[in-house]
Formats: C-alpha cells, sequence, structure tokens
C-alpha cells in the first residue's frame, strides 16, 4: 500500500526543531524509519489476519506507548474483481457474482443491482407487487441477520462471549428462513431483474409467524446483558468518536451517521421497493461514539420485525412475482429434489413439449440473455452498513458495459483513522468493530 508517508524530500529548522517534508513511500520504509528514530514511537501491523479485524483487513499503526498516533487502513487482500467479472456475464448472471460481494447482506446487493436494470429497462413500475413485498420482507431479515454479526463478533472482540453465542444463535434462525425459501443460506441470486427467481415455497408465512414471535422473545435479551451492563457500556462509551462534521466530511452512513443525531434512512428519504407504504421509524442517538451505534442496531433490528409483520400480512394474497415480458423473464421454476435446488421436471417438460419457437426462445435467453438499451443509471439502498449504490452502464449489449458499487463498508472505514488517532490501542478493536466493515464489500 502506498501513501504519503517517508522519503525525505528537505528539512527546515525551526523553533521546535528540525521539520521535515515527506512524500510518497511505502509503509514499509515508515516502519523502517521508525525504527531508526531515537524515540519511542513504533509502527505495528494488526492484520491482515488478526482476529479482531472482521476479515483480513490490515491496520497499520503508530504507537507511542499504548497511544496511537497514526492509523491507517490496508485493503485490498480479499480482491475477487466482482465488477470486472460482471462485464463477462448476462445481466441476469450478475446476481450471482453481486451477491457475493458483502457476503453478510447478500440480498442488498441483489436488490440494488437488479433495481438498476430494471430502470434501464424501463420495467420499473411492470415489477409485480408480491416481488417487491418479498424483496422487502428478505431485506429486512438480512438487516437482523447482518446485525447479529456485527453485534455477535463484537462482543467477542470484547471478551463477551455469550453475546456472541446469542448473535449467532438468532443469525441462524434467519439463515434457516433464507434457505427455506432461496434454497440457499447465503450467495442466494434469488432477486432477479424483473422480480424474483420463485415464490414463497409452502409453508414459508407459518415459518416467518414463529420467527418473529421467537425475535420478540430473543431482542430484549441483548438489553439484559449489555445496555444496562456497567462493564459493557464503560468499555463502549467515548471510544470511536466521530460526530456530525465527521461523518458528512467523510462520507459515512448508516449507523455511524445516525449515531450522531441524522435521521438519513434512504427507505425515508429516496424510498424504493414501495418503502414509503410501511410504517416504521428511523432510530437515532446523539452519542457519536461505539455504544450508541451498539444502542442503534438494537432498535434498528425492532423496526425490521415491524416491517417483516406489514410484509407477511400483505403476501397472504397469491400473485406473480416475474414481470410479464417473457423477452425479460427469466424462465426458472425451481423444485427442490434430492439433488438440491434445480428446475422443476414439469416446467421443462412444458418449455420442451410447448413448440421449437419456445426452445428456441428459452435458450436464447439463457444463453445469450436480453438486451438492455444504452445508459447509465445509479439505483441506492439503505443496507445494514449505510447507503449501497450501483451506477450501472450499458451499451446496449446483453452484458453490462460497467457496473460500479458505492460499498459502504468502504466508504464508512474512512472514518477509523478519525476514531482512533488519539486513542488507545485496545479501543481500536472497538472502533472497528462498531463501524462493522465487510472486506467482501470492501475490496470486490
Amino acid at each position: 500500500m502506498t501513501t504519503h508517508a517517508t522519503r525525505p524530500a528537505g528539512a527546515r529548522e525551526t523553533t521546535e526543531g528540525t521539520v521535515y517534508t515527506v512524500t510518497g513511500g511505502d509503509w514499509d520504509e515508515v516502519t523502517r524509519a521508525a525504527e531508526q528514530a531515537d524515540d519511542e514511537r513504533i509502527v505495528v501491523n494488526m492484520g491482515p489476519q488478526h482476529p479482531s479485524t472482521h476479515g483480513v483487513l490490515r491496520l497499520i499503526l503508530e504507537i507511542d506507548g499504548e497511544t496511537v498516533t497514526e492509523a491507517r487502513a490496508g485493503i485490498g487482500y480479499l480482491h475477487t474483481g466482482i465488477e470486472k467479472n460482471l462485464e463477462y456475464r448476462t445481466w441476469t448472471q450478475g446476481t450471482t457474482f453481486v451477491t457475493r460481494m458483502d457476503y453478510l447482506t447478500p440480498f442488498f446487493n441483489e436488490t440494488v443491482y437488479c433495481l438498476g436494470v430494471e430502470k434501464l429497462l424501463g420495467i420499473t413500475d411492470e415489477v409485480p407487487e408480491r416481488a417487491g413485498v418479498i424483496r422487502v420482507l428478505l431485506m429486512e431479515l438480512n438487516r437482523l441477520s447482518s446485525h447479529f454479526v456485527a453485534i455477535a463478533t463484537g462482543g467477542m472482540e470484547l471478551g463477551a462471549t455469550t453475546v456472541m453465542i446469542y448473535g449467532f444463535r438468532d443469525r441462524e434462525l434467519c439463515l434457516d428462513i433464507f434457505e427455506l425459501i432461496t434454497g440457499l443460506r447465503m450467495n442466494h441470486a434469488f432477486v432477479r431483474p424483473g422480480g424474483l427467481a420463485q415464490d414463497l415455497p409452502p409453508g414459508a408465512i407459518d415459518a416467518l409467524r414463529e420467527f418473529v414471535r421467537t425475535m420478540r422473545k430473543n431482542l430484549p435479551e441483548y438489553d439484559q446483558l449489555c445496555t444496562g451492563n456497567p462493564v459493557f457500556r464503560a468499555r463502549l462509551q467515548d471510544v470511536g468518536h466521530l460526530d456530525l462534521a465527521g461523518c458528512l466530511a467523510l462520507g459515512a452512513t448508516g449507523p455511524i451517521l445516525r449515531s450522531a443525531g441524522l435521521p438519513h434512512d434512504l427507505r425515508k428519504s429516496d424510498p424504493y421497493c414501495g418503502y414509503e407504504t410501511y410504517d416504521f421509524e428511523v432510530p437515532t442517538t446523539d452519542t457519536c461514539d461505539s455504544f450508541g451505534r451498539f444502542v442503534l442496531r438494537l432498535e434498528e433490528m425492532r423496526q425490521s420485525l415491524r416491517i417483516i409483520e406489514q410484509c407477511i400480512e400483505r403476501l397472504a394474497a397469491p400473485g406473480p412475482v416475474m414481470v410479464a415480458d417473457k423477452k425479460i423473464a427469466w424462465p426458472a421454476q425451481l423444485a427442490l429434489g434430492p439433488d438440491g435446488l434445480g428446475n422443476s421436471l414439469d416446467h421443462i417438460k412444458k418449455i420442451m413439449g410447448t413448440s421449437m419457437e419456445a426452445l428456441i426462445h428459452h435458450f436464447k435467453l439463457v444463453t445469450e440473455g436480453f438486451r438492455v438499451p444504452p445508459g447509465q443509471v445509479y439505483t441506492a439502498v439503505e443496507s445494514p452498513k449505510g447507503e449501497l449504490g450501483a451506477h450501472i452502464v450499458s451499451d446496449g449489449g446483453t452484458r453490462p458495459f460497467r457496473v460500479h458499487f458505492r460499498d459502504p463498508s468502504f466508504t464508512n472505514l474512512q472514518s477509523m483513522a478519525a476514531m482512533c488517532e488519539g486513542g488507545m490501542v485496545a479501543d481500536v478493536i472497538v472502533a472497528v468493530a462498531s463501524i462493522d466493515p465487510v472486506m467482501g464489500g470492501v475490496d470486490r
């Protein structure tokens, strides 16, 4: 990682001693220069394999005793080339890539991508209402599962192992619902341009109602364990401080921004998928610290349960989950067989037996894909970590010309230095946990 640090480009004497002007350089040179210096400052690496860096994140810390004087993030260790790979796949196949970016929020990745493709196709208003409701349902379930991981891993890093056990216990319930609906626990590719891969399976509504009942019982346990716990509060309060001016300067969104008192949420300010028709609140705190972000995530989970309950009521009546245009609608009727999730044999027989034209159309749609009119679009959704945006460019072909994501983990990670410099080394772990970065989204 290159940075602005160490080759002396000149020196001048001042009343307070020699001042060096440095340009360019690499962190390895910073380390060597610090080792040769006479003072007590040293440069240490936290990561990229440290258990408290949320994946392969490298933090380069210059410390003076136990105080962090300078902090920088080294990223790129998990680079997958997903954005480039999208240029070599059809528009529908793109969902199988984007779902793997921030692997803890797959439904948000899929939805923001598909919303962009639908806008380019001009079919936003043609997407069936039931598909929109199921998208909202899955995203709010995903918000719960993502926050459970944030709280569980944050607790683990602080030594609060009970919080970790509770968090992963409840996340498992979310993944069970995902598996019931999509056939997979992660990397679903369930949201498709024009709608969804398929409708809810039998028994899904009953399972969702049972899930909500369980969550209503389990969520208060986090308050009992942590919120009023003086040890837990003391460890998080006034740690990782970033006020509203800092959030706005660094582009931080999500719980970090709302912990500074600004109720900014794209579900309210720029609604999508019909969010304007749901009744929920946007919680905020004014502490600007790690404890405020913890409390905020708990309240966001309660609001997500409110939205999930409203989705369940709206899904009582059946309906289509894919646009009617057969030149766009991916003809996938899935079935869970002994070999896993695959195309329904009855559906394949229907395609094969209808007509030669139907078979040719199916073949071309699956292998070549549909064409998207030339243009570019930016769409954004409120992911558990903040604003997740997709800038999609089409040249009129069957594949994207360019897709670039504004991942909130990438942007929010910039605030790490502002939160950590001047604090203790031990507090770096708390601050990074409160940011909740996922390196799959940072590196893409």
